[in-house]
């Protein structure tokens, strides 16, 4: 089976062409976030008119890339939701109208699902059960991963998403947008010394995650001690991540362990965030729990995620009528 998968969920259009055996034979990715920059953050109409121009572009080249043709299409896949809705509805319409004129099954996907499908693209992929963190600028989800089409979610952020949290505290300290890799950046030669920012766990056994605290902590510490330069801003930065690595390390280690899994993949645009990666790995390494994370390339949004949790859509037979619509807020995933 040769999926076309597209992604338009919030400001990168994207196209891809996987096989039914979780190969990319191509992957294109148009970024808007040197247009969204200036705004610090993604403006939705802006975003939506963006894709309008890129969408068939996009994936004419991802086609060219996997050197095919519309014929070799065995069907075709889109993120239906969650994201902003004029943005999806524009990748969205479009793989429809596609599946539609060429006969072929469609699949409308839950964008979480594409990010934990993002695992199972990496070689070698993780076994079922495992696992799985999607952790990105709207998302902080803990899932159990029974199979290709059934995951069980076992917490999820009651505020902040990690990724938002990353953002508005870059913009508190004056770095610019987006915030995960710059923080990243001036906090990997910095030591936080004598700052120490709450870590907020809430009621025992819970897997859930709060953000919004930690964020309003790093705004008060800012405006009771005014930073004198980027020094000053850098050990603020390298506090903050080391808190929002400590939470995240508790979580996904205390849920691994309460559902007896030996492997732990964490997905979503955060996830490229290669420091928290390294301390994950290193904590699960003393409890022989291995950590697994996709390339750079697969940590943000793409469309060969798409393509691939499409792939196991259609195969199982879950498509989407002519008349499916989009949605802005997080759905139930497959139970």
């Amino acid at each position: 089976m040769i999926v076309l998968g597209i992604e338009s969920s919030c400001d990168e259009t994207a196209a891809a062409v996987v096989d039914g055996h979780n190969r990319i034979l191509s992957s294109v990715i148009a970024s808007q976030v040197d247009a969204h920059r200036p705004y610090g953050g993604v403006v939705p109409e802006l975003a939506s008119r963006m894709h309008v121009q890129a969408i068939t572009p996009v994936v004419t080249r991802a086609m060219d890339e996997a050197n095919l043709s519309i014929q070799d299409m065995d069907g075709v896949a889109a993120t239906r939701g969650p994201g902003l809705v004029g943005a999806l509805l524009v990748g969205f319409t479009f793989a429809k109208a596609f599946a539609w004129a060429k006969n072929l099954p469609f699949a409308g996907v839950n964008h979480l699902e594409a990010h934990i499908h993002s695992l199972l693209l990496c070689r070698p992929a993780p076994e079922f059960p495992f696992i799985a963190l999607v952790v990105s600028g709207g998302h902080t989800n803990i899932y159990h991963v029974v199979s290709d089409n059934r995951f069980e979610l076992m917490g999820q952020t009651r505020d902040d998403a990690a990724g938002e949290a990353f953002d508005k505290v870059a913009k508190t300290l004056g770095l610019g947008y987006p915030g995960g890799p710059v923080i990243e950046a001036m906090a990997k030669h910095s030591d936080p010394g004598d700052i120490v920012f709450p870590r907020s766990l809430l009621e025992k056994g819970s897997f859930d995650f709060s953000f919004s605290g930690l964020k309003s902590a790093v705004a008060r510490y800012v405006h009771d001690h005014p930073l004198q330069g980027d020094p000053d801003k850098a050990r603020v930065a390298a506090a903050f991540q080391a808190a929002v690595i400590d939470v995240v390390c508790e979580k996904l280690l205390a849920a691994a362990q309460s559902r007896h899994c030996r492997q732990i993949g964490i997905s979503g645009g955060v996830s490229a965030n290669q420091t928290l990666v390294a301390a994950l790995t290193r904590r699960a390494a003393r409890h022989q729990i291995e950590v697994i994370a996709p390339s750079v390339s697969l940590c943000g949004d793409n469309a060969a995620m798409v393509a691939a949790r499409g792939a196991a859509m259609i195969r199982d037979g879950h498509l989407c009528g002519l008349d499916g619509d989009v949605f802005s807020r997080a759905l139930n995933l497959s139970a």
